[in-house]
């Protein structure tokens, strides 16, 4: 049997709490929002007609999360077989440790998590821990949102190519911890960022990410004074400016990788004037 999203204009739409539900731990107020509306990517999978089917009936709760660590192991008890949390904004920091080692992965806009799964004949034992970088909204899609989004596969696909991205993501962050030179790993993951967060300047990029050195080493697998640094000598060859939290990526990544990665004199070995190299350094404490 065909489906006609006219069926479902038909059906009043999912009444919404006056007041901001409860989270499944006390912590978090949840409001709901038409993900359509919240999330362009996926609005731009419709036509017009049926976006505004769909737009009615694809409702989801959104949680807000504060600067710092959370926990959303509840939530995700909550969703239960749902499709997981869907990131609307801000930045968040997924760290898994395994000893007294963590690596972090940064995600933002777009980006689904999912409880990761506890296998029986695990031997290695793992934590996973969650911070807010920046103020983030959470859309939460558990097994209702999935039965509304039903008639529609597209956004099935989406989410599951979204997660898919994510692996991606983690691939490269992967081969870029590989690189044995600590400048190189952190040129690389930079102008990885840059990619998703950067703004364009006459001069090359901006990256203004809530970094601190700390978290830079938890991503590319170096110790915080290492990257330190190799941030003042990326400032004094020119190619890396600024703190941490706001970095500018000068020239390309193809210059970049030919001075550090193929000349056998790379340029942080040259004599040049420092570029807010010490500026660098002090931020270091702040880390």
């Amino acid at each position: 049997m065909s489906f006609d999203a006219r069926d479902f204009l038909s059906h009043r739409p999912p009444e919404w709490p006056a007041r901001s539900a409860r989270s499944p731990d006390g912590e978090f107020g949840a409001t709901h929002c038409y993900l359509l509306d919240a999330d362009d990517d996926l609005a731009e999978l419709f036509d017009l007609r049926m976006r505004l089917a769909a737009r009615q009936v694809v409702t989801a709760a959104v949680l807000e999360t504060r600067v710092g660590p959370c926990d959303l192991g509840p939530w995700f008890a909550h969703i239960g077989p749902g499709f997981g949390l869907l990131l609307l904004d801000g930045v968040m920091a997924v760290d898994a440790r395994v000893g007294d080692r963590t690596a972090t992965e940064l995600l933002g806009a777009g980006d689904l998590l999912q409880p990761c799964p506890e296998l029986p004949d695990e031997m290695l034992k793992h934590a996973d821990a969650w911070r807010t970088l920046e103020r983030t909204r959470i859309a939460v899609l558990d097994v209702a949102f999935a039965e509304r989004a039903r008639p529609w596969p597209q956004i099935t696909s989406e989410l599951l190519r979204r997660s898919g991205r994510r692996a991606a993501d983690l691939d490269v962050l992967r081969a870029i911890a590989s690189q044995p030179r600590l400048e190189v790993r952190l040129v690389l993951v930079l102008w990885h960022f840059a990619r998703r967060w950067g703004r364009v300047e006459p001069s090359g990029i901006h990256l203004c990410l809530p970094l601190t050195h700390r978290l830079l080493g938890q991503i590319i697998g170096a110790e915080r004074p290492s990257v330190s640094h190799a941030l003042a000598r990326l400032a004094r060859a020119g190619l890396v400016t600024g703190n941490a939290d706001d970095l500018h990526l000068h020239g390309s990544v193809e210059a970049h990788v030919w001075q550090l990665m193929e000349r056998s004199e790379p340029l942080l070995q040259q004599a040049r004037p420092p570029i807010r190299a010490r500026e660098l350094e002090r931020s270091d404490a702040a880390s």
